[in-house]
């Protein structure tokens, strides 16, 4: 059997930013306003990944103000670039599946602890293609249920067929647990290609 590494985390800041206006930018995605507590600082209208590699040269401290799909796309251009040593704090409008997972808050005091928070380590969750994974995933077959064994560490998850696997990154290392709640590093499967959802 070949395992086929599909998730993986990678150890690297992806914290709450301190403040320090100068360098620190706040990415807004699409037309949502700016949060009171992000005032004064430097606001960047993001439009697409172009938008985001522009910013990642200029500024040690960016703050995402959108949804977790949005976040998501940023960790996955820094991870591209090689710079996760950019500290992230998110500010979304609403609780998601990411605030859940990260014990973030939402609106005006996500904003507040985005801009003076203290920067902490978290794990980062990519998939085989590089897209970063920060609310949860879906793990369904191409063409129906998944067939064959998916192994976590040492431990099977699976064997034979099943609807699909619900994948769900972690606040602490190693960073990684899916369905029946298995803590590992590295989860492989040796069947055909899989089909992932994942809304963030």
């Amino acid at each position: 059997m070949l395992p086929l590494i599909v998730v993986q985390p990678v150890t690297h800041t992806i914290p709450v930013a301190c403040e320090d206006a100068r360098n620190t930018a706040v990415l807004v995605f699409g037309d949502r306003p700016v949060l009171r507590p992000l005032n004064g600082l430097p606001v960047l209208r993001i439009d697409g990944p172009a938008d985001v590699d522009a910013a990642i040269g200029k500024f040690r401290r960016l703050v995402v103000v959108g949804e977790d799909a949005d976040l998501a796309t940023v960790l996955a251009r820094l991870l591209r670039a090689d710079r996760l040593g950019i500290e992230i704090g998110y500010a979304p409008r609403r609780r998601s599946a990411a605030t859940r997972i990260y014990r973030l808050r939402a609106g005006r005091r996500a904003a507040r602890r985005a801009r003076r928070g203290r920067a902490r380590l978290m794990p980062l969750i990519r998939d085989e293609t590089g897209a970063v994974i920060v609310g949860g995933a879906l793990w369904r077959g191409a063409d129906g249920p998944l067939h064959g064994e998916a192994v976590v560490d040492d431990t099977t998850l699976f064997d034979g067929d099943v609807a699909g696997v619900r994948v769900e990154p972690t606040a602490a290392l190693p960073g990684l647990r899916a369905a029946c709640w298995v803590v590992g590093r590295v989860v492989g499967w040796p069947g055909g290609p899989p089909s992932w959802v994942a809304p963030g």
